[in-house]
């Protein structure tokens, strides 16, 4: 059978356009994480299947030897939390973690309340050093 088509891809749809609905306060979160991952990787934001702004591509590797390309950095500002997406995970990164303020994490996801729960420096160095992670998978 045919490897099933991502649900997740790049579209058209502007950053506003994505953050239009959601309050201030998480609007203006979002424009100021989009502005740091522009920093930090040099690409334009890009909504993914309208939820994921995403920054770069890498070709992220299946188990099964796909490759599909993915944000290499990016966040979803819709839900109860801004969730930000750290693809190559954390492990290594626990003195960051104990720097970066009040924040839970997942397998790649980390998950804020707000922007101002976490130290922009030590957010600035986690994902800086994400992406140098992925530089190799990077798609230019």
């Amino acid at each position: 059978p045919m490897a099933s088509e991502p649900k997740t891809r790049p579209t058209a749809m502007s950053l506003d356009a994505c953050l239009a609905g959601l309050d201030e306060a998480r609007r203006e979160d979002a424009r100021q994480l989009a502005a740091l991952m522009q920093s930090v990787t040099g690409e334009p934001p890009v909504v993914w299947g309208g939820n994921i702004v995403g920054f770069g591509q890498y070709a992220q590797r299946y188990a099964d030897g796909r490759r599909q390309p993915w944000p290499l950095l990016g966040f979803s500002p819709k839900g109860r939390e801004l969730s930000l997406y750290v693809m190559d995970g954390f492990t290594g990164r626990e003195s960051l973690l104990a720097r970066l303020g009040r924040h839970r994490i997942g397998k790649s996801c980390l998950y804020l309340r707000r922007l101002a729960d976490a130290s922009p420096q030590v957010l600035r160095e986690l994902l800086e050093a994400s992406a140098a992670a992925l530089e190799p998978q990077r798609i230019r």
